[in-house]
This record gives C-alpha cells, structure tokens and sequence, in this order.
C-alpha cells in the first residue's frame, strides 16, 4: 500500500500558519509527499526545504489572484498538488497548512486505509475537527464550524478539489466516504486579536474585492470574536509536533473567552441544542456520501 501525502502553501510565515508541523503530523504515514509551493514573499520556501525528508518533492507555483469566485484559486493549487502525485498511489493525504492530526489516530487512520482499499464502495475517509480558536486552549464548538471532512482519498481517476478546496469530487460527484474516529486539529484561527483581523483580511482577498474588505474588515488593533460563535475550553493534548510552537506563543487572554462570544439567535440556539442533546446536525451541508 503507497500512500501519498500532499498539500498547497503560499506565505504561511507570514500568516502564522504550522505549515511545518502540518506536514510533519502526517509524513509517518506516507511515502512520499508533494507540496505544491506558491510564489510566496515571506520565508516558507526556506521553512519547507528546512524539513530533512527524502519524502518531501516540492511542485513551484504561481497563484492566479485574479480568481476571486469562491475561492477557486485554492482549489486550483491542491489539483496541482494531486496532478503531480505518482500513479502507483493507492492513497492521498491531504493535509491543509493549518492542520495538524495528532500522532495518536496515526495507527487508526494506517488500519482504516488498508482495510478499506480493496473496498470499492469506499473512495475516502471523513474525518472529525477540532477548531481551535485565539488561543490553544479553546475550541470553537457550533453550527457555524464543520465538524468533518474529507482527508483521505483514494487515488482514482477524476478526483478533484471541489469549491475552495475544503472538500474534494470525483467527476464533480460526491465521494462515497467511510466516518472514522480520528481528528484533524485545525489551527487558522489561533491567533491574539489583531492577527485575527489580519487573518480575515487576507483570507478574504481571495474572495472579494479591496473594497468589500476595506469596508467590512477596516483595519484595526481588535476584533469582534463572533466569528466563534460558541467556545468552549479544550482539556486535552496537542500533537507533539505542535508542542515547540505552542510553548513559544507571546500572548494570553485575560478574560474567560468562553463567556465574551456573543448568543445565539432563537433558531441558531434551538438547532445547537437538538445536536447537543442528540448528536444530529439538522441541515448540515455535506459534500460527501457517508457509506458503513
């Protein structure tokens, strides 16, 4: 069984993002690894090629920024990535550049891929998430957040990454996908107040136009955590490859952030309620087909 790990990367210095440690959570499981490496301005060019790999081959990139329809050109990056993947790959791993999975479900995700690759009902396996939010130590927990993705991928004719590259298709159909439980953490959002407003200005760049962000994201020293909608404190351990960055972090919230995210409405309250009490995520968008 080969498997492939692969992800896309562009000024992940300068937006803070574990774009290392992301890659290092999941090289253990993979042969090879392809990155493809956007014309970056920062130091994640040297930040990469500091990994000692022979796994790693690095693909060079040039981003299309005139692409702003739902973020296409991240799309168009990651099938690069997956464009230059070998055809012997019986399995992909994507990993985004911040995500991290813990090493504790690398076993796990190791025995779900080799029973399920001679199982042609299963084309992938979805994942849970673990949205970190300011700091390490919450969890953004609501509707507002997915709760799962695709991962894992079989290599088979037709994949592509779908929309803005959180989710992929096969011939623009939905993947038939096995749930397993193992968790990506996701890291975007750790950041103190001003490289949160930071991060949603550049981020949007890519979707809107400089006027939209200027009006909606002017700049500023703070930001308005309702974006989290609902945090709730995080009482487990991180991936070991994260525990250097973490110790390092220069910044620390006074406040209980639990209490500072603003209520929900009356519906948004009543939907988290019912998944609360029974699990179920009513009118959850879903970009895959979940088979036993």
């Amino acid at each position: 069984m080969k498997v492939t790990g692969f992800t896309f990367l562009r000024n992940a210095v300068a937006n803070d993002y574990p774009a290392k440690e992301a890659i290092l959570s999941v090289l253990p499981l993979c042969d090879d690894f392809v990155i493809a490496l956007g014309n970056s301005t920062d130091e994640t060019t040297e930040l990469i090629k500091s990994i000692d790999s022979k796994k790693i081959r690095i693909i060079d990139t040039v981003w299309d920024e005139s692409i702003r329809e739902d973020g296409r050109v991240f799309a168009d990056e990651t099938n690069k990535a997956i464009a230059a993947i070998s055809k012997d790959t019986d399995w992909m791993i994507y990993i985004q550049g911040d995500e991290a999975i813990h090493e504790d479900y690398l076993p796990l995700i190791r025995k779900e891929m080799e029973l399920a690759l001679g199982n042609n009902d299963v084309e992938a396996l979805l994942l849970k998430y673990k949205h970190f939010y300011a700091s390490y130590d919450y969890l953004a927990e609501s509707r507002r957040w997915y709760r799962r993705e695709v991962r894992i991928l079989k290599n088979l004719p037709g994949i592509h990454s779908y929309r803005d590259a959180q989710g992929f298709r096969i011939d623009n159909r939905k993947l038939k996908v096995k749930l397993i439980d193992a968790y990506v953490y996701h890291y975007g959002w750790v950041k103190p107040p001003k490289g949160l407003q930071g991060k949603v200005r550049n981020f949007n760049q890519f979707y809107q136009t400089e006027e939209w962000i200027e009006e909606n994201y002017p700049v500023q020293e703070t930001f308005d955590m309702h974006n989290a909608d609902r945090l709730v404190h995080f009482r487990g351990t991180h991936p070991k490859v994260m525990e250097q960055r973490i110790a390092a972090a220069n910044w620390k919230f006074e406040k209980d952030l639990t209490k500072e995210t603003p209520k929900m409405n009356f519906r948004r309250k009543l939907l988290q309620k019912i998944e609360d009490l029974t699990g179920l995520r009513l009118f959850e968008y879903r970009n895959y087909k979940i088979v036993k």
